[in-house]
């Protein structure tokens, strides 16, 4: 049964339940909604890089920090269709494309977008964006186009969240999921661990996400990846047990969601990324690179998926019927 009325107490006990015990229940829970022999290979490419104006901390595209990366102009058309039909031949089945703004814009880049979206959705592959806020007519306008998500994370708890990101507020990022959900667009929203939040932040932000009207159908959880240049260079490196707790706890209180082992992975040795899939993690990023930062090579996943006996999630696949008791 799937539940929208959790409590911060309830997540709490499942949250700081013994490591082993919490594993062996989400793996039930796992088994019970989701196909576990399955995992969701998604590519992440940056179609416009650099410059955002914004100053969240851990971000080495924001315009203010001394990261190394430069800004480039969006991507001609061509060379992301390119860039998607590899991932594809290379066995991804989900193509996203990540555009360092702030908002969207109603402009000529945006129409360049949708034409995007357009030609990645006629290669068969399920199309995500990740550009920003958006207003409801524009989600309207990317699922007229054949969008199937669109990724905007919360990072942490709504507590936490003026200690990373001054910016934008949590009600503009809630309301932007709100216009994505209006449009019939799938919504893909995590966040991230290692930002110096407190276990309390990381279990707010999992209440956020499992009481919304809907759960998000994709929930991404990533590690902080340390960018010299950004205010949050020197955080130690994420304990792969977080992780495992983290991943384990949406898998539960979320159990139809995709949950996405995302950054992180290159710092995390095969049997721990085994650990993640049997805590419920049923998604990754693909391919050298999560938009600027580095990521395992199609090689190492192809040679993991073939030990641990995965095989990519097919595109389009219908969810399992589940009742929901809000």
């Amino acid at each position: 049964m799937i539940r929208n009325n959790w409590s911060r107490s309830e997540i709490t006990e499942i949250y700081e339940s013994p490591l082993l015990e919490l594993l062996y229940r989400a793996a039930t829970v796992h088994r019970e909604y989701q196909d576990t022999g399955e995992v969701q290979v998604c590519t992440l490419l940056s179609i416009k890089t650099g410059g955002c104006p914004e100053d969240c901390a851990y971000c080495p595209q924001a315009a203010r920090y001394n990261t190394g990366v430069q800004a480039h102009a969006l991507m001609k058309t061509e060379d992301v269709i390119a860039s998607a039909q590899r991932a594809k031949e290379s066995g991804s089945t989900r193509f996203c494309m990540g555009a360092a703004w702030r908002e969207v814009r109603d402009n000529r880049d945006f129409d360049r977008v949708l034409d995007m979206v357009k030609e990645v959705n006629n290669l068969g592959m399920e199309v995500c964006c990740t550009m920003g806020m958006l207003t409801e007519e524009q989600a309207r306008k990317l699922a007229d186009a054949g969008l199937h998500a669109y990724n905007h994370n919360l990072d942490t708890s709504s507590e936490y969240y003026h200690d990373i990101i001054t910016t934008r507020t949590y009600d503009d990022r809630l309301k932007t999921l709100d216009n994505v959900r209006k449009a019939g667009v799938t919504v893909c929203c995590g966040g991230i661990i290692g930002l110096g939040e407190t276990h309390e932040d990381r279990i707010g932000m999992l209440h956020t996400l499992s009481t919304l009207p809907s759960h998000p159908e994709s929930v991404p959880i990533n590690a902080l990846v340390r960018v010299k240049g950004t205010p949050l260079e020197n955080q130690p490196k994420v304990d792969v047990w977080d992780m495992i707790r983290m991943i384990a706890t949406a898998r539960i209180i979320m159990p139809a969601a995709m949950v996405r082992l995302s950054a992180g992975r290159t710092e995390m040795s095969m049997a721990e990324q085994a650990l993640c899939f049997m805590a419920g993690a049923n998604s990754i990023f693909a391919g050298d690179k999560l938009l600027t930062t580095p990521n395992p090579g199609w090689d190492a996943d192809r040679e993991m998926f073939e030990l641990l006996g995965l095989k990519p999630r097919e595109s389009f696949k219908e969810e399992k019927k589940i009742a929901v008791n809000a």
